[in-house]
């Protein structure tokens, strides 16, 4: 799908970037300045947004339907390794598009005000992902795009024992945050995101944070919720995977077991190695707490700097759902994919003109940076002299 091109609207450049804390008076006109601008740009590419962005995730959507049916299959009857390494990939390619370019747009809301999308409104969603969607939304579009990278109001400066900010006290258990990022966190991404936003990292991570993300206070009633949320996702989502599907094969239950846990894995892998990208860096922004954006402009521009962008083909951005536009993502989350891309150029454009800080690169690099970062973050702080 090829999205109508929309003009970029010159703006006269300004003085350097956009600062990432606080505002001062002779900076007030230029972040409103670049707020309008993107104000406009959103105000015109809403009036884009309609059917051809529903003929496109229906297409999506067939597609990854028809890999599920193919890779099973495959997987189910292969007799031999090259054809039980296709249904892997195909399975993989299933879950994928339902992680992201599809379950992660719908929930954002992306189809809600098309009609005719009633498969793809957000409201009773089910997300082919054991990720519990209530608790997602509760903590990522309700907190993490409001807060990004800021220090007590962004749940995911943290994910269990993974610091991703200097402003995440250091405990000693960070030292190994790198390996365990690499060896266990991203080979079970969903399942360590669905503890994470459900608070079951909150209740039995001990004293290692002095308060909560999703949690008020370890109690009975507490513990219940938390289970429910979490147990209500999980449980369904490995008995299909991992119990249902192996015993259709009989003898073979091995095979399929297999199979299906290498494609869980291939999509964990690869969604983390996506959305660590976002938001870590050495020079990504990063807020100390209680910092407030004093505007629309000023919010637009902490939301800039604290997001990466990276560079690849347009197939590869689909299996990405569009995060390798991260920047553009959360200055308009409830945009489909295919308007991220589009309006790309020009929300750099405008960028550039108003001196906010825009950065993208190649993928390899931008992951470099961040598991780069991560590894720094796991060294003890240098005492003050």
């Amino acid at each position: 799908m090829t999205a109508p091109h929309v003009e970029a609207r010159p703006t006269a450049p300004e003085p350097p970037r956009a600062p990432r804390e606080g505002v001062e008076p002779d900076e007030a006109e230029r972040l409103k300045r670049f707020g309008q601008a993107l104000d406009e740009l959103r105000r015109c590419v809403q009036r884009e947004i309609g059917e051809e962005d529903l003929r496109h995730i229906r297409r999506v959507d067939r597609v990854s339907r028809a890999a599920e049916v193919l890779g099973r299959a495959l997987i189910h009857f292969s007799v031999e390794p090259v054809g039980f390494a296709a249904g892997v990939g195909s399975l993989w390619i299933h879950k994928q598009l339902q992680a992201t370019e599809i379950g992660h747009t719908v929930l954002h809301g992306a189809f809600d005000r098309i009609e005719g999308a009633d498969r793809y409104r957000s409201k009773g969603f089910r997300w082919q992902i054991p990720i519990d969607e209530a608790s997602w939304d509760r903590g990522h579009n309700k907190r993490h795009h409001g807060m990004t990278n800021v220090a007590g109001g962004d749940p995911d400066i943290h994910f269990g024992p993974v610091r991703l900010t200097e402003h995440t006290p250091h405990h000693w258990y960070h030292r190994l945050q790198l390996p365990f990022t690499l060896l266990l966190a991203w080979p079970n991404f969903a399942l360590a995101m669905n503890l994470h936003f459900t608070g079951m990292l909150d209740l039995y991570q001990g004293n290692g944070r002095d308060e909560h993300d999703f949690i008020r206070r370890r109690d009975l009633p507490t513990a219940i919720d938390c289970h429910r949320r979490a147990l209500r996702k999980l449980v369904p989502y490995y008995l299909r995977e991992y119990v249902f599907f192996p015993a259709l094969a009989g003898p073979f239950f091995w095979k399929v077991l297999l199979g299906n846990w290498l494609s869980e894995t291939m999509r964990d892998v690869y969604s983390a190695a996506t959305i660590y990208c976002g938001h870590v860096g050495e020079d990504t922004a990063r807020y100390p707490e209680g910092t407030r954006p004093s505007g629309r402009g000023h919010w637009y521009a902490m939301q800039v700097e604290a997001s990466n962008d990276f560079e690849v083909p347009w197939a590869v951005s689909v299996l990405c759902g569009a995060l390798d536009r991260q920047i553009e993502h959360h200055l308009f989350p409830r945009f489909p994919t295919e308007r991220l891309r589009q309006v790309a150029p020009e929300v750099r454009a405008i960028c550039e003109a108003h001196g906010v800080e825009y950065r993208t690169d190649t993928w390899p690099r931008t992951l470099g940076r961040a598991l780069r970062r991560i590894a720094k973050l796991g060294r003890p702080e240098p005492r003050a002299a």
